[in-house]
Formats: structure tokens, sequence, C-alpha cells
């Protein structure tokens, strides 16, 4: 078994492990982590290859927490060992259990974290994340009561999701003039598939000093080599649930890059985990697994390949840089 590389996150102090491990998948119907014992052997299989960072959020599962809940019991006896991340405040969630009231405002904040620290079984939170923009509350607000949590020891680091460059940036000068801690991640979709972020997103999280987190970097598993122009296997959530994106994806490029990665010998994981860990500001790849069979295929990708100037210039021939999806 490899070494897991480690990064520091942005600018900041916190090392976390190159790939990290998506933690949606806790919980969700169907899936092979959908009850404790899944979800208790695929993290322990994460943590066990060296995967440290574990990324979930408070709506993620098949019903408010599940996924939380799942990981907490998994993790007794081995908090220590891990980076634990999880988000809150996502525009589109609506929980009873929690205010009515604007998910950047310090009420709903204050009942979510004690949601979080409760499900998890832990006394404090590794990087606690804004899970969406809110419209409603400015985010020198958001950052006030952000603070009270870092003050408390609640929460070490803050961070945010699905922001734009503007965003970041006047995040950025808010905590920088009210001395509030910063936002030290971005969690953002960026992929081959989806490039749009090398626009002006990255520039922003590079000159800022913030770690960008990214998700769906295989694009629901399309990077993985496991999917052609005429499907892949019947067992996975897109054939059984959205086979509109094997329809719909750029094969020409795909198929490309599928010859590209066999002139060098390697798959198309190990391709993809190395061109994203090459990418300005890359903090750590953040990928969903439901087995442990998974989990050491991604883990042993962090360390499989690493392209030259040359073999990155040809990627951006097939996957031009700032190219929406296809």
């Amino acid at each position: 078994m490899t070494t897991m590389p480690l990064r520091h996150l942005g600018r900041s102090d916190l090392l976390v492990s190159a790939v990290g491990l998506g933690c949606n998948n806790f919980g969700r119907p169907g899936a092979a982590t959908e009850e404790q014992a899944g979800t208790s052997r695929v993290l322990h299989a994460a943590i066990d290859h060296g995967i440290t960072l574990l990324d979930t959020a408070e709506m993620y599962g098949y019903s408010h927490g599940r996924s939380e809940t799942l990981m907490g019991a998994a993790l007794v006896g081995r908090r220590d060992q891990v980076v634990l991340a999880t988000k809150f405040g996502h525009v589109e969630a609506k929980n009873p259990d929690l205010p009515d009231v604007p998910h950047g405002s310090r009420a709903y904040i204050r009942a979510s974290v004690e949601g979080s620290l409760r499900r998890l079984r832990t006394d404090y939170i590794d990087l606690y994340q804004l899970h969406t923009p809110d419209p409603q509350t400015p985010v020198d607000e958001t950052l006030a009561a952000l603070h009270e949590l870092v003050d408390a020891g609640y929460v070490r680091y803050l961070g945010h999701s699905n922001f734009s460059a503007t965003q970041l940036l006047e995040a950025e000068a808010a905590a920088t003039a009210a001395q509030h801690p910063r936002f030290i991640s971005a969690q953002n979709e960026y992929s081959l598939i989806v490039r749009d972020a090398d626009d002006d997103l990255i520039p922003a999280a590079e000159r800022s000093g913030v770690g960008l987190l990214p998700y769906f970097p295989l694009h629901n598993g399309l990077l993985t080599g496991k999917f052609t122009r005429a499907g892949g296997p019947a067992d996975t959530r897109i054939m059984r649930q959205r086979p509109h994106v094997v329809d719909e994806a750029p094969w020409d490029a795909l198929e490309g890059y599928a010859d590209f990665c066999a002139d060098r010998g390697i798959g198309m994981l190990e391709a993809t985990i190395g061109w994203l860990l090459s990418r300005p500001a890359m903090g750590s790849v953040i990928a969903g697994a439901t087995s442990v069979e998974q989990v050491a295929q991604n883990a042993a990708a962090a360390s499989a390949w690493q392209p030259d100037a040359d073999e990155l210039a040809l990627i951006d021939e097939l996957f031009p840089p700032g190219a929406a999806e296809r």
C-alpha cells in the first residue's frame, strides 16, 4: 500500500489527504452504503488507505442528517484519525427541526452546528462549510456567527461551497475588514468535463490562498473508464437512475482521452486524479465510494501518475479550459 500524500488546504496549516472521501452515498437508498454496516466498511477502508479528509453535509442521506449519523457511529474510536468536514445551509434544504430563517444567519448556524456535532458524535468539526451562498444574509454576518464557533472550539476552519469568484473575493474582503477567520476552502463542481472554474474561480482562489475541493471530479463516473457510448455496468447509479449522463456525454473527447491513457499504460481514473492534483489551488480530490475496492482504487490513484507539461497540453486540447459541460 502506497503512502497517501498530504497537502495544506489553501494557505492554512490544515493538512488533508490528496484524495478525500465524499460521503453523500452514506444512507443513500439502494447503495451498498445505505445502512450502517456498509458505511462503516467503506469509511474504515478509507482510513486504512490513508484517506483522512471525510466530506459530508447535514442534508446528505435519505433523511436529513442520515449520512452524519452513520458516520458518527462508524468513527467511534477513530475520530482523531480523520479531518472531518461537513456543510450546512443549502438553500434548497428543508428541515423542520431547524429554524425557518435564512441559512447564513446566526440562528440557523447555531442550530445546525449543534445537530451536526451530535450526529457526528464529536466535540468539534475540522472544516465547517456554507453549502450554498445565502442571498438574504450579508456574508460578514455569516462570518461573525462562524467566528463565534471558532472561538468556542466547535469549529477549527471555515469553508464555502458553490461560491462564484466574486463571492469568494467579497468574503475575503469581509473577513479581513472585520478580522474574522477566513474561509480556507472552496468546494465547487470541477472536472475535465466541467471546467468553467478555470475562468475566474480558480485564479481568485489561488490569489486568495483558498484551496479548491472539487465535487463531481469524476463526473458521475464517466472519467473512470467504466462507461462507453453503449452504456456501462447495470448496477451503477448512472445506469439505474441517470442514463442521460451517458447519453449526453462528450464521447469524442472521452474516447480520445481513453486513447491518451492507453498510450501511457494508465487507467482513466489514475489519469483524471493525477490531472486534478496538478491544477492550481487544488486541495484534495473528493471522490465518492460505495465499496472497499473503489476506496482502494481512489487512494492508489493519488500517487499513480503525474502529467508533464506536454501531457497537460494534450489534455487541454481534448477538454478545453473553461469549457462548460458539453
